[in-house]
């Protein structure tokens, strides 16, 4: 089912403490809804484990993005936690996971996962709103579920003032129509641009599946949210 989140439900108990859950940004009403088809969540992973592992899924992203150690890293849509008990090592003892998702199902099963791990935070979001701590985060993923975000315009500028200068932003998906569980690159392009992000690199992964990055854009160089218009002409583009 679509992801749908009361706004009385606390933050999850995280792994490792790392602060008050961060001040609500922008509500959803204040933006436009996508003019495209939202897919439904029917999973908290895209595929087996294993199979993503033999084709190199994380390392190609990871050293696509950078991801270095010391860095805050944060999985928003987490989901079974494929990507955050790979970053856990990755970012080391002096670097941070933000594991986020708004499924509570998924999120007791990642408390579960990451226990012991002493750098992974599991953060309960929003979304609109992935309640992130301001300026602390070096880069994002958002891996198969940007299809699948019920406001990405809303979901886009709230992510923004979590984000250090030069923050990048990469999302995994495949190649294809909302309804199938993709999103067009041509769709994805649009769409962040509305948001004020710039795109900084694009490379073809397998089975289909690309990784696009952006840089987010400083706080203050964001487009007002009244001032966001969503993406008629490439919804269905391939």
């Amino acid at each position: 089912m679509i992801r749908s989140l009361l706004l009385s439900l606390a933050l999850v108990v995280p792994a490792q403490a790392a602060g008050p859950l961060a001040p609500a940004g922008a509500p959803a009403a204040a933006f436009p809804k996508p003019d495209r088809p939202v897919a439904e969540i029917v999973a908290p992973q895209w595929t087996a484990e294993a199979e993503r592992d033999r084709d190199g899924e994380f390392d190609t992203v990871a050293r696509a993005m950078r991801i270095a150690p010391g860095e805050t890293v944060a999985d928003i849509g987490a989901g079974s936690g494929y990507y955050v008990v790979r970053l856990s090592p990755k970012v080391g003892a002096t670097g941070k996971v933000l594991a986020e998702d708004v499924t509570p199902t998924y999120l007791a099963a990642l408390e579960r996962r990451v226990k012991g791990m002493d750098n992974v935070t599991v953060v309960q979001g929003e979304p609109h709103d992935p309640r992130l701590p301001a300026h602390a985060v070096d880069a994002v993923v958002l891996v198969h579920m940007y299809h699948e975000i019920t406001q990405p315009f809303g979901l886009l500028y709230n992510l923004a003032p979590a984000m250090r200068p030069g923050g990048r932003v990469g999302i995994v998906d495949a190649d294809d129509i909302p309804s199938r569980h993709g999103t067009p690159p041509a769709l994805l392009r649009c769409e962040l641009s509305a948001a004020g992000y710039r795109e900084t690199g694009f490379h073809p992964l397998k089975r289909g599946v690309y990784l696009a990055v952006f840089e987010a854009p400083a706080p203050e160089n964001r487009p007002k949210p009244e001032a966001i218009r969503p993406c008629r002409d490439t919804a269905t583009a391939r």
